[in-house]
């Protein structure tokens, strides 16, 4: 249990969760002093409101925090941050807090990063069942430990201490891990990974996890892990390079969506393939007009040494579309067309497959953790094409640039039905209730949802 839950107790103080349409008759039920309390303090009941309820002797005997409609558990996160220390209790006044989502709310909103700055924790601790508790326990460990490694600037998070990470997941659960290092990438056929990572001083290497029964039905999930992007020659601007420490936002997601899937007990075989790189300026950088090949033997022609996600993850892509997995999920902090199409929080979704979108796009419904599917669409497959080599990597005309990155990728997988790939900011621009400023698991809960109604745990 997660140190910020506590078993149900009824000495906890409660927390009257109201629907912000049922306020005023959850009002008219208190008795007088509660009553004059709110309406003399001018207490706005709004979603996400939360005040202190009066007691004896000055001490607080609850508090009351206004749902919205439907509840979210961002209304329970901002409860947390304006109550006091100690153990409190939910007193929901209607139903329409789902348990689980609270329990989740609340964990999210304890999130510190504190790797660089100590700072005092007043716990305050949520009373609840060991169900919802575990449960909440599960996402808030992947969510935290996704953040964590976004957070972490690249001097202390290169490509080996990525790796570093998801050989300790691997042994926590009990999974297998390789990991292929330097020029044994071009030996076991990876050659655009090694282009990429090649001017770094610090080595590009593929991490390779591997969980569950061997007959299991097979997940695989792919991650970028661009631990530091500077464009290579085609060098960004410093405002263009100042958040790109999370440019390996990608493989963080992967890596806590892995680790709660493994936690879950999910009945899957779950394989986790995370290219670690650094893109780098040096004399042995790849460069614009260079012909690179790759593992599935598509030749690509570099349009630009700052698309170079995509150059990562299609060789990985490659390596998981031979198995023809049931389910391949890649995930990537890929195009800034993205972010200018959804802004920061709308993941972008792109599938061939309609009943997984459909599948993706309501759980992230569910989660509160919303998605949003965008076309890949074939007739933007010319603006591609390349007079000397199989495919570029940068669509000319400076148009539909998440889309044609997207449609890149589809080139490298060629079996596999069910295939998705995530464009995803992995950064919260601000603070807000439960979803500080700083790295984000960006459709990590999502993604989950989705795996988890369709490999159901037994």
């Amino acid at each position: 249990m997660l140190p910020c839950f506590t078993a149900a107790d009824t000495d906890a103080r409660p927390l009257w969760t109201v629907p912000k349409g049922r306020y005023q008759a959850w009002l008219e039920r208190q008795d007088a002093a509660v009553k004059a309390w709110l309406e003399g303090s001018g207490f706005e009941a709004k979603p996400g409101a939360c005040a202190l309820l009066p007691g004896q002797g000055g001490a607080p005997a609850g508090a009351v925090v206004v749902l919205s409609e439907p509840a979210e558990p961002w209304d329970v996160a901002a409860a947390h941050g304006r109550l006091p220390e100690g153990d409190w209790r939910l007193a929901p006044f209607e139903a329409g807090l789902d348990l689980g989502q609270a329990a989740l709310g609340w964990a999210l909103a304890g999130y510190r990063f504190d790797r660089y700055r100590k700072r005092d924790a007043k716990p305050r601790r949520l009373a609840v069942d060991d169900q919802a508790a575990a449960g909440a326990a599960i996402v808030a460990e992947a969510v935290f430990l996704a953040r964590d490694l976004i957070n972490t600037p690249a001097a202390d998070l290169g490509p080996a201490e990525l790796a570093d990470a998801v050989q300790g997941v691997a042994t926590r659960f009990g999974a297998t891990c390789r990991t292929i290092v330097g020029e044994d990438l071009l030996q076991e056929e990876y050659p655009a990974v090694f282009a990429v990572g090649q001017a770094s001083p610090r080595a590009p290497r593929v991490v390779d996890l591997a969980w569950g029964e061997a007959e299991a039905p097979p997940v695989t999930l792919v991650g970028k892990g661009v631990c530091f992007d500077t464009g290579g020659l085609d060098l960004k601007n410093s405002a263009g390079m100042l958040l790109m420490k999370k440019d390996m936002g990608g493989a963080a997601v992967t890596l806590g969506l892995a680790q709660a899937i493994m936690a879950a007990k999910l009945p899957v075989r779950l394989r986790l393939l995370i290219g670690a790189v650094e893109n780098s300026v040096a004399g042995n950088a790849f460069r614009p007009g260079d012909v690179l090949r790759t593992r599935k033997g598509l030749t690509v022609e570099i349009g630009n040494t700052d698309a170079e996600g995509r150059l990562v993850l299609c060789d990985l892509l490659a390596e998981a579309d031979r198995e023809k997995p049931d389910l391949l999920i890649d995930c990537a902090t890929l195009t800034g067309a993205a972010r200018v199409a959804l802004g920061p929080d709308l993941p972008a979704l792109f599938t061939r497959d309609d009943g997984l979108a459909a599948d993706l796009l309501a759980a992230g419904t569910a989660a509160f953790d919303p998605l949003w599917r965008l076309p890949l669409h074939e007739g933007y497959r010319e603006l591609l094409d390349s007079p000397i080599a199989d495919i570029n990597n940068a669509g000319s005309g400076g148009m539909a640039g998440s889309i044609t990155a997207a449609l890149f990728l589809a080139a490298f997988v060629e079996h596999t039905t069910a295939w998705a790939h995530l464009d995803l900011y992995a950064w919260n621009q601000k603070d807000r209730a439960g979803r500080p400023k700083g790295g984000e698991a960006s459709a990590l809960r999502a993604l989950l949802g989705a795996i988890e109604r369709r490999f159901p745990a037994r």
